[in-house]
């Protein structure tokens, strides 16, 4: 089972802080996303776009199933909380929730290729957030602030691996 599984909305940081904290414990990063790139020939977008979300969230669950069964830390794509079998696999690892203000993750998202996003990011991630929030809390063992440096978000992540109780 994964040692570590990050969840939290577009630009909150799991794919950066899963390869920082990977390095530091010496096993592999894992993302759900580049697993369905390698998988499919095709970009997140593009699947989204021409596939549809249903289909992509299937595929990504999948890929949530295959990511956690070494010893590895997992970055997640920001949507995988929406399908209930996701849910249970999350719920079932050590997960953990990153999260920061919608203007950092704006900030963060800009000039990126994101069909969910659309137009209004803005408005988009605050609807996200409407939306996921409870899904987050429901799988996650620890919600993170993740606005600040890799390091110190990454060393909020291991303080809090040591008082949660597993």
């Amino acid at each position: 089972m994964a040692r570590l599984v990050l969840v939290g909305l577009p630009g909150t940081g799991k794919t950066t802080l899963a390869r920082e904290l990977a390095e530091r414990w010496h096993i592999e990063a894992v993302d759900t996303d580049e697993l369905l790139v390698t998988r499919t020939g095709r970009s997140v977008a593009d699947l989204l776009r021409q596939d549809g979300e249903a289909t992509f969230r299937r595929l990504e669950g999948d890929a949530l199933d295959d990511a956690i069964r070494g010893d590895v830390v997992v970055a997640t794509g920001g949507g995988i909380v929406t399908l209930p079998a996701s849910r249970d696999t999350l719920a079932k690892a050590t997960t953990m929730w990153l999260d920061c203000r919608d203007e950092v993750i704006v900030q963060r998202v800009q000039g990126g290729d994101r069909p969910l996003l659309g137009d209004e990011p803005s408005e988009a991630i605050a609807n996200l957030r409407a939306t996921r929030t409870r899904w987050y809390e429901e799988v996650s063992r620890a919600r993170i602030e993740s606005s600040g440096t890799l390091d110190d978000v990454a060393d909020q992540i291991e303080l809090a691996m040591k008082r949660v109780s597993w």
